[in-house]
């Protein structure tokens, strides 16, 4: 038996999500020939997107290619990555003539603002004849016994469709409207998922580094940062509670709980040869102004009173004996920690684990468990590193399963 469904509320697909992977499936639904509908909590649409990017959105990356994700299953986000490549995003963008520029290491952004984005996508919706229903509490999604279609139960009533789409996201951002929505309509369709985490994220400091480096917030270095055997080279940032910048964010998706934090703090010059040779040349030079030409000084001076005894601090680099020097110079090139902890969901850039990826096609996206059931995006346990790469993850997933609802 199913719920009486009003002619206007009933939909070939309704996409649960307003954000990149729900508009692009929506889009790509529409286009073929599809009624589609995108149904979201919030008044505003695309508020993850509007704040990326520090307002100009980092909408993908040149380089993006399955290396750069995380997953349970590393061979899951090769085929929706393979049909819709950053190029075919790009000429979106193009086409839309949005400026956009190149920022490092791939990174696309937008000149202006990251409105651009997401009036392109609202325009591909509103062409294509997507219905938008916003300010809309999704209370369940059911399909009735006996029944081929969905009803979603919402506060506006009852919608129903053959295909439902989860593009919920995740946790992270919680200001910007993220709940875990997708994770437990998951669970009540008897979907498995993997835990959740917040990545792209700051490390906060266990007890000892906490007290050892209180007074070095608001410096920065460029770094070599290494987890789990993964490495990335890009700035750190001391922050009140521990580290943050490009590398930590980076190294932050493949930590977990207990492992150790490596950082080459001067990844540019081996410094042990460096002042050996300034040794021959017979400089009296103390070992922090010396050091403190190649690396920031505070860095340098707090670096030396935690690792060189306090005998040796005020002498000439010409006395300093060889061995606490090759001591010192090991901690500055591998200085290793175990953070207490990331800071949490509401700074984490996304959110790692999700939907199972052996729950879903690969091609479609679809449940293998609940025929018509689709989950995309951030909500799946894909997850990229920063630069883009999650962006292109939503675009891939949405236009792969766009082609199938």
């Amino acid at each position: 038996m199913t719920d009486p469904v009003s002619d206007s509320q009933s939909f070939d697909v309704i996409i649960l999500g307003a954000g990149g992977a729900g508009m692009m499936c929506a889009i790509e639904a529409a286009k073929r020939g599809r009624r589609v509908a995108v149904l979201d909590h919030s008044t505003k649409i695309g508020r993850k997107i509007l704040i990326s990017g520090g307002g100009r959105c980092n909408f993908t990356n040149v380089n993006a290619n399955p290396t750069a994700y995380y997953s349970n299953n590393p061979h899951f986000c090769k085929s929706a990555l393979s049909r819709f490549t950053p190029d075919r995003f790009i000429a979106m963008v193009e086409g839309f003539q949005i400026p956009f520029h190149e920022k490092k290491l791939g990174q696309l952004f937008c000149d202006g603002s990251a409105q651009n984005i997401v009036d392109l996508l609202v325009s591909g919706c509103t062409e294509a004849g997507v219905e938008f229903v916003l300010d809309t509490q999704i209370h369940s999604v059911r399909k009735p016994e006996g029944s081929v279609t969905f009803a979603v139960d919402t506060s506006r009533g009852v919608y129903a469709a053959d295909s439902v789409v989860i593009a919920t996201g995740g946790l992270s951002i919680p200001k910007v409207g993220a709940t875990g929505f997708g994770y437990e309509l998951a669970r009540r369709f008897g979907i498995a998922l993997v835990p959740t985490v917040p990545a792209l994220d700051g490390f906060v400091f266990a007890e000892k580094e906490a007290a050892d480096l209180k007074e070095m917030a608001g410096v920065s270095a460029d770094t070599i940062v290494t987890c789990n055997d993964v490495s990335f080279r890009e700035n750190i940032l001391f922050t009140h509670a521990g580290l943050s910048g490009p590398a930590i964010l980076q190294a932050s998706l493949y930590w977990n709980p207990g492992n150790t934090v490596t950082i080459n703090l001067l990844p540019e010059t081996p410094l042990l040869p460096w002042l050996l040779e300034k040794k021959k040349q017979a400089a009296r030079t103390e070992l922090k102004n010396l050091i403190s030409e190649l690396l920031p000084r505070r860095i340098t001076e707090r670096f030396i009173e935690l690792h060189l005894d306090s005998a040796l601090l005020q002498i000439p680099l010409t006395q300093m004996p060889e061995k606490p020097l090759e001591e010192f110079c090991a901690k500055i090139h591998a200085w290793t920690f175990v953070p207490k902890s990331t800071v949490g969901y509401s700074k984490a850039e996304v959110t790692r684990g999700g939907v199972n990826t052996d729950e879903l096609s690969s091609k479609t996206m679809e449940s293998k468990k609940v025929p018509g059931l689709y989950f995309i995006g951030e909500v799946v346990d894909v997850t990229g590193r920063l630069g883009g790469y999650n962006y292109q993850w939503a675009w891939a997933s949405g236009w792969a399963s766009g082609q199938y609802v």
